[in-house]
Order: structure tokens, then C-alpha cells, then sequence
């Protein structure tokens, strides 16, 4: 680390390093994650991402920088009006959102001298070349060991503070490590300790022979909290308590993983304060986002309902065991005496299978069966990796949304941006632009 860092500032950016890394930094992966911040040509308000690794950062970056500029603009018409002022500010106030989240009394922000790194056009996306061969020079190779021992930091009292010396300093965010030094500011301003106490697992945030980031690291620069698991609030698993979301997230996130049953993602998650969802493949992460607020209403009762109930099926199977009611009945504030109770099981599961329907017990409890979601909407993906977007350019992918009568999932394993979707929404149909629709990879 530089000499004129503190003692304790050099351990906890090696620790910093450890926690993100392992013992042993792969030179590829690093070279992958070293990119700066940079917007597409194509789409302004849409951040490139030059190589697979970074999305855990890019991606929740983009899903803040959309979330501001749909309560700005109300609608997608800031696609025709952003100009180089309003990527700097709306990637300054992203960056800022997530910084704040992290719940700091002093914010720590990582940097590099500007003779360290030199700032990097879009056109190069992350890469000096050799001018004759177009081949990546030496001095352009990712140095993982020299980027460490010139590592700054710098604190402020305020994220007022931290949003004005993004602002003055907007070349560092730009430069080739703009990425590494957000991420390390991020974790420096959170404190390593804390970070550590709220993961349950020790395995490195980057996955040490792939490099993407853990479902830890999204967290975090989701939520603030850099918990393992998405699920609501915290489960006994085994006698163990094993972290979720804590709370309704400004962002939030579903998951492909979530069908194939690897996860299961809570209601803070499927359903955040503001209609943009961060979208994870099993290699990628994307952004969903909608200009329809209805989408994030507050529940209605029978919403509620429906999430009480699915909590006890966790299956996805639309039917609970039915010594599960009188735990259902409790959580929703209904009535939940045994002798009541008992009187509704022999109801609700009349031929004594030992099962209750979940569409048995909406149409008693429920009969009128409100919703806040509009049937028809529109949804907008976007993908940071140009070779994924079908004109090889960045660019946001606009689709119209129903959701049908029938609640029986259409699955189908060839769309896996369908099967993404209906985790969140079970019964719903998208017709993409074009008839094209956008990859989750």
C-alpha cells in the first residue's frame, strides 16, 4: 500500500483485498474487472460493460441510475435528452445511493493518483492497444500487484461531501479502475468487520475461478447489507439463522435461479420501492425496469394473502399441508383459535388429502379478490454487454406486458427471460420489440 496511508487503513484495504479476492489474485480476472465507468454511444443512459466479472457492480449502478431518472422524468423520455452533464450527475447520484445505504458514520473513498491511471475513452472500452496491431500492450495489462500498493484513501463526514468529489474528480471514475475503486469504497466505507458479520459464508466475494460476484457482493451493493441469502428476513435452517433482506429495498431483484430452485426470493426483493428489479442469470446480471409505478403499490389484502400463504409453500406447489392454516391465519391477523381453526380444515380440506388449495383458500377468505398490479404494462431490459444485445451495440430492449386470467405457468426452457419473469409475475406473456427477445446473458 502507499506509505502515506495509516497503519490501520493499510490493513483494512488488505483485508479489503483478501475479502474480495482470496489468498491468490488471478491476473484474468482482474484484467476482466478492470474497466471504468463509461456510457453507450448507442444509449446514454445505459453504462458498457467490456468483459464478463463486473456486472455485480455495473448492473446495480445502472438499476440506481435508472430509478433517479424515472423520478425525474416520470417515463423513458430521458433517453432523448441525456447529455455528458446528466451521465455525470446521474452516475455520481447512483453511486451516491449505494454508498449511503451502507449506513456510515465517515465515508471512505478509494483512489488512485491520476498519474496512476490514465482515464479511458468509450471507444477504447477499457483497453489501450497497440496502434498498428490493435492488440492489448503490455502497460495495459491489468496490475493487480501495483494497483494495491497505490491505493489512497480519503475520508468525508457527509455523502454531500462524497457526491461533490465524484463530481470534481469524475476522470478517476472514468479511468480504467474506476470499477475496483468504487467497489473498494464501498466495502471501506461499510467496514470490513461489518461486512464479514453479515455474510455466512467465507468463500471470496469474486469467485476466485470465474469471477463473477456472490450473491453477497449483489446484496450489498443492492441493499447495503452484504447478507448471503435473498429470502425475507432471517431463517433458522438447521438451528442456524441464516441472513435475508432485511427490509422493502429501493431495488430490486429476481432470479432465473429462483425457478430451477437453487433460491428463494423474498417479497422485499420481488417487490422494492421503485420498479427496477436487478435480473440474474446463472452467469450474468441485467436490469428490468418499468416507468408503470402501479407495479410497486402498496399490497392489497389479498396480495398480502397470496405472499402469507406462498411462504408456507415454499415449493411453489399453490397448496399448503393443513396443519400449516392456523400458522397462515396467524400471520395474516385473522382469526387463529384452534376450535376455529380446526372447523376450517375440515372446510377448506373436505376429503381429508391433508392438503389446502391455494385458490380454495383465496375464495373463502378473499372472495373478492382485489390487485393493485394493471394487467397490461410496459417492461424495458437492459444488458451492459454489447455482443449480448441483438445489434451488437447497448441498447435498451422495450416489451408489452400482459398479465392472463390463468395463474398456470407456460414454462419454457428456451426463454429463459419468460421463466426469469414469471418468478415475480406467474402468469405473465411479454411481446418484445421486434418479436427479439433480450438475453439474460
Amino acid at each position: 500500500m502507499a506509505e502515506t496511508l495509516p497503519s490501520a487503513i493499510e490493513q483494512e484495504l488488505l483485508g479489503i483485498k483478501n475479502l474480495l479476492w482470496g489468498n491468490d489474485i488471478k491476473h484474468d480476472i482482474f484484467k476482466r474487472w478492470s474497466q471504468g465507468f463509461y456510457f453507450s454511444t448507442n444509449e446514454g443512459s445505459a453504462l458498457e460493460q467490456s468483459e464478463g466479472g463486473p456486472c455485480a457492480i455495473i448492473a446495480p449502478v445502472e438499476a440506481f441510475i435508472l430509478k433517479n431518472l424515472l423520478l425525474e422524468f416520470k417515463d423513458i423520455a430521458f433517453r432523448e435528452k441525456v447529455d455528458p452533464d446528466l451521465q455525470n450527475i446521474s452516475l455520481v447520484n447512483a453511486l451516491s445511493d449505494i454508498l449511503s445505504q451502507c449506513n456510515s458514520q465517515k465515508y471512505y473513498i478509494v483512489y488512485l493518483d491520476s498519474e496512476c491511471v490514465e482515464p479511458v475513452s468509450a471507444e477504447l472500452k477499457g483497453e489501450k492497444s497497440d496502434s498498428v496491431t490493435g492488440t492489448p500492450t503490455a502497460s495495459s495489462e491489468a496490475d493487480s500487484f501495483r494497483f494495491h500498493e497505490e491505493l489512497k484513501v480519503q475520508s468525508f463526514q457527509s455523502i454531500e461531501e462524497v457526491n461533490k468529489y465524484y463530481l470534481d474528480n469524475i476522470s478517476k471514475l472514468k479511468a480504467k479502475y474506476g470499477v475496483l475503486l468504487f467497489l473498494y469504497s464501498v466495502i471501506a466505507s461499510k467496514g470490513l468487520a461489518q461486512v464479514r458479520s453479515e455474510s455466512d459464508t467465507q468463500d471470496p466475494l469474486i469467485d476466485e475461478t470465474y469471477g463473477y460476484g456472490s450473491q453477497n457482493l449483489i446484496n450489498l451493493m443492492i441493499t447495503g447489507r452484504a447478507t448471503t441469502y435473498v429470502w425475507d428476513h432471517d431463517q433458522d435452517v438447521g438451528g442456524l439463522k441464516l441472513k435475508g433482506i432485511e427490509k422493502q429495498s429501493q431495488i430490486g431483484f429476481i432470479t432465473i435461479m429462483e425457478y430451477h430452485r437453487y433460491c428463494t426470493v423474498g417479497s422485499f426483493y420481488k417487490n422494492p420501492i421503485h420498479p427496477v428489479w436487478v435480473m440474474a442469470s446463472d452467469t450474468h446480471l441485467t436490469v428490468l425496469f418499468s416507468d408503470e409505478r402501479k407495479l410497486v403499490s402498496p399490497e392489497t389484502k389479498s396480495e398480502q394473502a397470496r405472499r402469507v400463504f406462498k411462504s408456507f409453500d415454499p415449493d411453489g406447489n399453490n397448496f399448503i399441508s393443513t396443519d400449516k392454516l392456523q400458522d397462515v391465519l396467524r400471520s395474516l391477523d385473522l382469526v387463529c383459535e384452534t376450535e376455529y381453526v380446526n372447523i376450517m380444515k375440515k372446510k377448506l380440506d373436505s376429503e381429508s388429502l391433508g392438503i389446502i388449495l391455494l385458490n380454495g383458500f383465496m375464495d373463502e377468505y378473499f372472495p373478492k379478490e382485489e390487485t393493485s398490479t394493471p394487467d397490461m404494462f410496459t417492461l424495458i431490459h437492459y444488458n451492459g454487454l454489447p455482443q449480448s444485445n441483438v445489434s451488437g451495440q447497448v441498447q435498451y430492449h422495450i416489451g408489452s406486458a400482459i398479465l392472463l386470467e390463468s395463474d398456470i405457468k407456460s414454462v419454457c426452457e428456451s426463454n429463459p427471460m419468460l421463466t426469469a419473469l414469471q418468478t415475480k409475475w406467474p402468469n405473465i406473456e411479454v411481446n418484445w420489440y421486434n418479436n427479439i427477445t433480450p438475453s439474460l446473458n
